[in-house]
This record gives C-alpha cells, sequence and structure tokens, in this order.
C-alpha cells in the first residue's frame, strides 16, 4: 500500500517559493547575459575603424578561423574514433593501459603544447639540426613542413582536443550490441563495412558531441594561433583592443566570433538528432575481438601514436628544459604566481559550484519559463570564447566602477576601482565560463537521487532549502567535489580571459607561460608549463577512476 500510494504522487517537488529560485536562477545567469547581450548587440554597428577591418582583414579573420576549425575537426574525428574503435572492440597488446594513456592529452593545455612544437620543429630546433647534422645538407638543399602556420596550429590543437571525441565515442562503441555487427556479418558485410555502415552512425552523435566540444576549445584558441602566427577572429580581438586601442571594433569582432561558436552549437544539436532512437542494448556488450602477433602489435603502435604526439613528447621536452634551464624566478616569485592561480582558481571553483547546486536544483524544482530560460542561459558559458566574456564583461564593469567611484566621492570616501582594478572580473569571467562544467557535474549527481526523497522529506514539512541543505547536499557531495575539481583546473589553464581581465601585475601561471614563451624563452617557461600540466593530470586520473567504478 505504501509503494501505491508514492506511485501517485508528483515525480517533481511541487514549485514551491518558485518567486526565491527564478530571482537566484536569474541572478547566477547575470554573468553570461552580462557579456553577451554586449557583445550581440555590437554586432550591427559600423563606422570608424571598423569599416576599416571589415574591407581589409575581415575575411581573412573569418576564412583562418573556419579553416583551422575544419582541420581540426578532420584530425579529432580520425584520432578520436579510430583509437576508439580499436580500445573498444579490439584486444590488443597493452590494451588496458593505452585505453587510460589516450586520456593524458586533455592535461596538456594546447598552448604549452604548440610552444613545444614550434620550439622542436623550427629551423633552429633540434630536429632540423640534427637532420642537417646526419645528412650534411645546406639550408636550401631540403623542404621542411613550416610548423609556425594554419596546418601546424591544427595538428597542434588535434593532437590535444582529440580525447573529447576519444571519450564520448567509445563509450557509444562499448554501449552498443553485439547483435548489430553479427547481424551485419551474416548478411555478408565485412568487418570495415560493418563499421562504417552500422557501428559509425549508431555513434554519430557521441561523433558529433564530442568534435563540438574541440571546435569550441578552437575557436576560444590564443596562444596557439598567436605563436604560430594564424590571424583568426580571437587574435583579431586582441590586436584591435589594445594595439589599436578600438574597443568598439574589438567588440563587434568578438561578436562575430559568437555567431561562429552559435552556428557550431547549431549545427551540432541537429547532427544529435536521433540519439534516443539508436538501437543499443544494455544487456550484450560488444565484446572484444583478440587480436595478436603483428596485427596486434600494430593496433598498439597505432594507439600510442596520439599518446606521444599530445603528451608523451611535450611533456619530455619540458621535463627536460626544466632541468637544463628552468625559471629564473623559481622560488619566492614563482610561489606568488602559484599563489595567485590558487586564489583565483579557489575563489572561481567555489562560487561556481555553489551557483551550480542552485541552478541543479532549480532544474529538479521546475518552474516557470523565464527560470528555464535564465537556467539555459546560465549554462551556456562554456560555449563562449575566453575573449568574449572577457571584452563583453569588460566595458560594462568599467561604466559600473565609474558610478560607484561618484557615488563613493559624493559620500566623502576615497573613490577607488571595485571590480576592474582587483580579481573581482576575473572570478567572474571564470564563473561565467566554467559554471557549465560544475552544473553538468551537480546534475549527473542529483539525478542519482530517487524524487521519493524529496517528497518524503516535503510531507514531514521540510522546504526546498532544508530538502537541498540536509539531504540532497550530504547525498551528492562526491559530484560537488568532482564539479570543483574540474572548474578549477579549467581556471588554471585559461589564458584569453585572465589576459584581458587580470588586475596590473597579477600573474598566474597561463600568463607566466605566454609571456615567457612569446618573448621565445621556452625553457624558461617549462617550469610553469609543467606545474599546469601536473595539475591538468588530476581530472585525467578522476575520469579513469570514475570509469573503473562503473565498470565494477
Amino acid at each position: 500500500m505504501f509503494n501505491l500510494h508514492l506511485s501517485h504522487l508528483p515525480r517533481r517537488v511541487p514549485p514551491l517559493r518558485t518567486g526565491l529560485w527564478s530571482i537566484g536562477t536569474l541572478l547566477v545567469a547575470v554573468p553570461v547575459a552580462l557579456p553577451l547581450v554586449v557583445v550581440v548587440a555590437a554586432i550591427p554597428g559600423s563606422g570608424g575603424s571598423w569599416d576599416h577591418l571589415w574591407e581589409t582583414v575581415f575575411a581573412e579573420y573569418l576564412f583562418n578561423t573556419v579553416s583551422l576549425m575544419g582541420l581540426v575537426g578532420v584530425v579529432v574525428v580520425l584520432l578520436g574514433v579510430g583509437s576508439a574503435w580499436l580500445v573498444a572492440t579490439r584486444d590488443f597488446p597493452g590494451r588496458s593501459w593505452i585505453s587510460v594513456a589516450l586520456m593524458l592529452p586533455l592535461a596538456c593545455p594546447a598552448y604549452v603544447v604548440g610552444y613545444v612544437y614550434a620550439e622542436l620543429l623550427e629551423f633552429s630546433g633540434p630536429v632540423q639540426t640534427g637532420l642537417r647534422a646526419l645528412t650534411g645538407w645546406e639550408a636550401g638543399d631540403y623542404a621542411f613542413p613550416t610548423v609556425r602556420s594554419l596546418a601546424g596550429a591544427g595538428f597542434v590543437l588535434g593532437v590535444v582536443l582529440y580525447p573529447y571525441v576519444y571519450l564520448l565515442v567509445r563509450a557509444s562503441f562499448m554501449a552498443q550490441s553485439r547483435a548489430l555487427t553479427e547481424a551485419a556479418r551474416t548478411l555478408g558485410v565485412g568487418p570495415f563495412d560493418a563499421f562504417r555502415r552500422v557501428a559509425l552512425p549508431v555513434a554519430r552523435p557521441a561523433i558529433a558531441g564530442g568534435a563540438a566540444l574541440a571546435l569550441m576549445e578552437t575557436a576560444a584558441d590564443l596562444g596557439v594561433v598567436e605563436y604560430y602566427g594564424v590571424p583568426t577572429l580571437t587574435t583579431g580581438i586582441f590586436r584591435t583592443w589594445y594595439a589599436l586601442g578600438e574597443h568598439d571594433a574589438a567588440l563587434r569582432l568578438a561578436g562575430w566570433l559568437f555567431v561562429v561558436v552559435a552556428v557550431l552549437v547549431l549545427v551540432e544539436h541537429f547532427a544529435r538528432r536521433g540519439e534516443g532512437a539508436n538501437p543499443v542494448s544494455r544487456d550484450r556488450g560488444a565484446g572484444l575481438q583478440r587480436v595478436s602477433g603483428p596485427r596486434g602489435w600494430l593496433m598498439t603502435v597505432v594507439c600510442l601514436i596520439p599518446v606521444l604526439a599530445g603528451f608523451g613528447i611535450p611533456a619530455t621536452v619540458l621535463v627536460i628544459l626544466h632541468f637544463e634551464t628552468g625559471d629564473p624566478l623559481f622560488g619566492r616569485s614563482f610561489m606568488q604566481f602559484a599563489t595567485n592561480t590558487l586564489l583565483v582558481g579557489g575563489i572561481a571553483a567555489g562560487i561556481a559550484c555553489a551557483g551550480a547546486l542552485w541552478l541543479a536544483y532549480a532544474a529538479r524544482l521546475g518552474g516557470s519559463w523565464l527560470q528555464q530560460a535564465a537556467l539555459r542561459l546560465a549554462t551556456l558559458g562554456y560555449a563562449l570564447p575566453g575573449t568574449v566574456l572577457g571584452v563583453g564583461l569588460l566595458l560594462p564593469l568599467t561604466s559600473l566602477d565609474r558610478s560607484l567611484a561618484t557615488l563613493m566621492e559624493s559620500a566623502g570616501w576615497t573613490p577607488r576601482l571595485l571590480l576592474t582594478g582587483t580579481a573581482a572580473a576575473l572570478v567572474l569571467a571564470y564563473v561565467a565560463r566554467f559554471m557549465t562544467v560544475a552544473f553538468n557535474s551537480t546534475q549527473a549527481g542529483l539525478l542519482q537521487v530517487h524524487p521519493h526523497v524529496d517528497d518524503a522529506a516535503r510531507s514531514l514539512g521540510a522546504g526546498p532549502l532544508q530538502v537541498l541543505g540536509r539531504i540532497h547536499v550530504p547525498l551528492v557531495r562526491p559530484a560537488l567535489l568532482s564539479g570543483l575539481l574540474l572548474v578549477f583546473i579549467d581556471v588554471v589553464k585559461e589564458l584569453p580571459a585572465t589576459l584581458i581581465l587580470r588586475p596590473f601585475n597579477f600573474e598566474t601561471l597561463a600568463t607566466r607561460v605566454y609571456r615567457l614563451a612569446s618573448d621565445e624563452r621556452l625553457a624558461e617557461a617549462s617550469t610553469a608549463a609543467l606545474v599546469i600540466v601536473a595539475v591538468g593530470l588530476v581530472p585525467t586520473v578522476l575520469l579513469v577512476v570514475q570509469g573503473r567504478r562503473k565498470q565494477d
């Protein structure tokens, strides 16, 4: 009788006090809405230096941005899908540890890997120097690919970002029923055709999702494209803002960069249609086909290539450079860079997780269309490049600072900058950018809590805030900690927003690497880069642990 009674209860908590939750959701959405409104409103503008940019370099910026995204898309799909298929369906030598190693490039920021490859492959680097020493060739006797080019930037971003595709597609391949491929084989279809005509279409939504994440990171990249001399919309924003001092034109470029990302999101949305209709089965996995001998070792080598390119080679070079040279400020000054990074990263991660908890529980309660729209807007930040957020936030925060300074002066206080002159603006941009990361983790934890738990607590007179604080927070604490950690790691690696919004004389590990590498001092930048890579290994280990628990 008790179960029958519970089955008639609503699956969601009645939306009591929706005004409080709606207002809170709207406030959490402000950091994303503010820069978005600013840059979108700037798109239709004209006149001044914008007309000159439009007539001269805008087409080049847009073409290079789209071309780079196309190159990266090809690389991440080839590496991610190929390695995911081998790991999910074949049992070859070393498969168990290679399946983990394929995630390691996630630990390396793209700009760090880009600096390493430029150092290795340029004319005076060890690769070409060794080639000339071995062959006796002179400078004009051989042709060597130019690493600082559009193709070089596409290669670097591809070998770093392919794990986004690998993780999602591997999960899709492992979930596919063995009956699918067996049915195809009984009809006379070969292994490759079965992969192309059966497994690949079923995994299409996962491929689209992973590629979209990689391309969002590509659109947001600054370090690689600037160092490799590829003029994109991101580098155009920085040049227009800092070199020319034309803020209005930079805002319009940021608006067009947002348009490119918005089109990408729409394409990814339509590409994922039909995901719920994929004929997958949970009761019988695809199984592994044992491959030994030369073919098995060939698969091992094929899977090792992206690991070495995206993590092994860059990490090895950084370790060598650190012990040979290292940061000359290693010590008290270097600790200040690390402290600044820990400070803004910890504060931003804490605020993001608190906001994500509020948003996730507001989504659980339901609410008006306005609350749902604010929820979607608040979780849009990860799709916005750091340059868009930085440029879009700086102008309204400056105006707010001026208004506050006027009020302080009228009250007899000494006027001062409260937002743009401190790390507050930086933290605000981090929260807006990475709120989605914390939200996804928190919502996944809340979905594991059955709605009957809410019903039981509410039947005893507990309000939504009491249910959240006394029941849900203890239950979803692991998910909250995972979100906190992931946001912190992303903050440590974030570069464009940090460069735009950081206070004067405020260095983080990311800006330290950028400044030294921009001055062709990669050996000195290796220490800070190694710390960033080491910190980035933490979420990779977390993903491995979570995967092992799910398998168990």
